[in-house]
């Protein structure tokens, strides 16, 4: 089968990009192969990544300039969210806040806040104490010692996204035109290189494109090292997971990040679907496989490593850090039955101090895995999202917040495959940005909206949730 592009992966990543082409350019024929039977299966799958959309708030470890760029990708998302989500089946909107315990954080807060530029970046943000704190979220002020110091930034900005149903709509979207393919159940085996494109190989045939994107999370890797692409770059895969308690907090609160660690802050947040179920994670466990239960992905997971001098001295010089050798530690401790809960109960009691253990149950089926990407010839890991670009092909590895800024890559992405293609194609940017970031409400708006209300309040900024209710893989040879 011939056709423009071949998108491979149907996580959000690869999603939002059939979306971007087939709506927003002109390029004739847009293939998406995904080897799950469903969209979104893997990672991007609800139950396995924290529903959070980044904006970069309240998330501690982010410098500035890095809030900076994932904002804007956040309130792309959003924007698409209040587009096409009015009844909100695919998010929910609640209050949002970081929470500093002690005198300590406290001024670590109010320094990020008033001096690092937050406040400015984030016009919604605000700082809110103790008696604003307990009437938003009762249970975070219950039972603490009235002379710690609390002070929390919130922000109404708090999305709670399924990220698949967002990637089963994106696909849905793109189908509406003409000349999009999307094959679902179809394990691609092999890409080669041809002299008029590509051709990629199948479990069900073979199909041929002049340009190739590769959006299939931590086996995009896999397909790049095929071909002789990141050679430099392994693996450190890390499975998230999560604690189940009954209904605590109306909204996401997320703890202080400790700033060399790449991996999300322990926060506390009602399920998207289900407001009565309170998550508390993740938690982050290294793991030698690239999805989470398949033992088949551990065979992939050696290909990315290498076995190489580099792959094993930048392993050893990541993991003896002192600061991430004992999280790696405690986090497999969270893993042993009873004792694992007991060990992550205080991560739990600085969010809600009156929790115990009896409260808390380790979440089944919860939690997908995520790759870090370890840069072998400086022997670190590389914070933040890799994409490897060839000649007429890319790979996208996106860790977190890639699923927040699904569609700012996507822009990125588009504007390179229509330079990989033969002919004039453009892209309408000006079009996609008035379907999403153009819909995403301002302070402006929210104040006008305010103002019509008889209490001057809107549902976002009283607190209340309006409803009060990461990338699939395509595994070379795999065997599921």
């Amino acid at each position: 089968m011939d056709t423009d592009l071949i998108i491979i992966g149907g996580g959000i990543s690869g999603a939002s990009l059939l979306y971007t082409v087939s709506k927003f350019t002109d390029v004739d024929d847009v293939t998406l192969i995904e080897k799950e039977r469903k969209i979104a299966a893997v990672n991007s799958h609800h139950t396995n990544n924290s529903q959070t959309l980044h904006f970069g708030d309240i998330e501690t470890n982010y410098t500035l300039e890095k809030a900076e760029e994932v904002k804007e990708g956040a309130e792309l998302l959003a924007g698409y969210l209040e587009a096409v989500d009015p009844d909100r089946e695919m998010h929910s909107k609640r209050n949002k806040m970081v929470l500093a315990v002690g005198e300590e954080e406290v001024a670590e807060l109010e320094a990020r806040y008033h001096d690092e530029g937050f406040g400015e970046l984030f016009p919604k943000l605000e700082p809110i104490g103790r008696e604003e704190i307990a009437e938003l979220e009762p249970k975070v002020v219950e039972g603490r010692d009235p002379d710690t110091e609390l002070l929390a930034l919130r922000t109404p900005d708090g999305y709670v996204v399924d990220y698949g149903m967002v990637a089963g709509s994106f696909v849905d979207d793109a189908r509406e035109e003409d000349g999009v393919s999307v094959h679902l159940g179809t394990t691609v085996t092999n890409v080669d290189e041809t002299d008029d494109g590509f051709r990629v190989e199948t479990d069900d045939g073979d199909f041929a494109a002049e340009a190739v994107a590769v959006a299939a999370g931590s086996h995009s890797l896999q397909f790049a090292q095929e071909m002789g692409y990141g050679e430099d770059k392994s693996l450190l895969p890390v499975a998230g997971s999560f604690f189940l308690a009954d209904d605590l907090l109306n909204g996401k609160v997320y703890t202080l990040q400790m700033k060399k660690l790449p991996f999300a802050a322990v926060h506390g947040d009602a399920d998207v679907h289900d407001g009565s179920v309170t998550r508390f994670g993740p938690t982050a466990k290294v793991v030698p496989t690239l999805e989470r239960g398949r033992v088949s992905t551990v065979t992939d997971f050696a290909d990315v490593f290498g076995f190489t001098p580099a792959s094993f001295a930048s392993y050893a010089n990541v993991l003896s850090d002192r600061i991430l050798f004992p999280y790696v530690v405690r986090n497999l401790v969270y893993d042993v039955p009873e004792v694992g809960k007991r060990a992550f109960l205080p991560n739990v009691q600085k969010v809600v101090p009156t929790v115990e253990a009896s409260d808390i149950d380790r979440a089944s089926g919860y939690g997908g895995v995520r790759p870090q990407i370890v840069d072998t010839d400086a022997k670190a890991l590389d914070m933040g999202e890799a994409k490897i670009t060839g000649d007429g092909i890319l790979f996208n590895i996106t860790p977190s917040p890639g699923a927040s800024t699904c569609l700012k890559n996507a822009i990125a992405d588009t504007h390179t495959l229509l330079g990989f293609l033969d002919g004039d194609h453009s892209f309408d940017e000006a079009a996609f940005r008035d379907a999403t970031i153009g819909t995403f409400p301002r302070l402006s708006d929210d104040t006008a909206a305010g103002a019509a209300d008889a209490d001057g309040e809107t549902a976002a900024e009283d607190g209340t949730a309006a409803d009060d209710t990461d990338d699939d893989a395509v595994v070379p040879g795999a065997r599921d």
